[in-house]
């Protein structure tokens, strides 16, 4: 069976050290797995006052979620945390109240900077963010990658064949994880 892993990318630059880190996984995923950019840089800033009258900009978001099979968030750290865009890109995936589209949809975190310890905080608050939504996590194999310069060139091709071992594995124990927790639930 092949799977649309939907993935969303925490950066809303275009050069993102994390869209290059989403393009190599995207070339490295195995046969079952479709990864596909759900992209979150034209939502705009959540308020419950949309609630009544939906952004169209919006329900695309959530129906691009709702056509995949699982998420993967590739995301940066900043300021110890999460980006505020995927923040709001979260909030808007979860709302109206009652219409969370995140609810049961099994998802992986992985994430890359040029510090050692790379996005491991950014990516705890996440976990705990998204164990609210209702969101299958995998916890295991964790994935922080630090960013040096020439580890992915411009095309998504990895130059460390060690980087190449892990991540196939990585993508491999996210396939088993999308299997586990693969269904379809009603609209919470």
């Amino acid at each position: 069976m092949t799977y649309t892993v939907g993935y969303i990318v925490g950066s809303l630059s275009q050069k993102s050290i994390n869209r290059t880190l989403a393009l190599a996984l995207s070339r490295l995923a195995p046969p079952e797995l479709r990864l596909t950019e759900i992209p979150i840089d034209k939502l705009p800033l959540y308020s419950h006052d949309h609630d009544p009258n939906y952004p169209a900009v919006a329900q695309e978001f959530k129906d691009a979620i709702k056509a995949s099979d699982a998420l993967l968030f590739v995301t940066p750290e900043y300021n110890r945390s999460i980006p505020g865009a995927l923040k709001n890109a979260i909030d808007w995936a979860t709302r109206p109240y009652g219409a969370n589209v995140l609810a049961g949809k099994p998802a992986a975190i992985i994430g890359a900077s040029p510090g050692p310890i790379s996005t491991a905080v950014a990516q705890q608050h996440l976990k705990t963010i998204l164990s609210f939504t209702n969101t299958p996590v995998m916890g295991q194999p964790e994935a922080y990658i630090q960013f040096t310069k020439g580890l992915i060139d411009d095309n998504g091709d990895i130059q460390a064949p060690s980087t190449t071992e892990f991540l196939t594995g990585y993508l491999r124990a996210f396939t088993a994880h999308i299997r586990r927790h693969h269904h379809d639930l009603p609209d919470l």
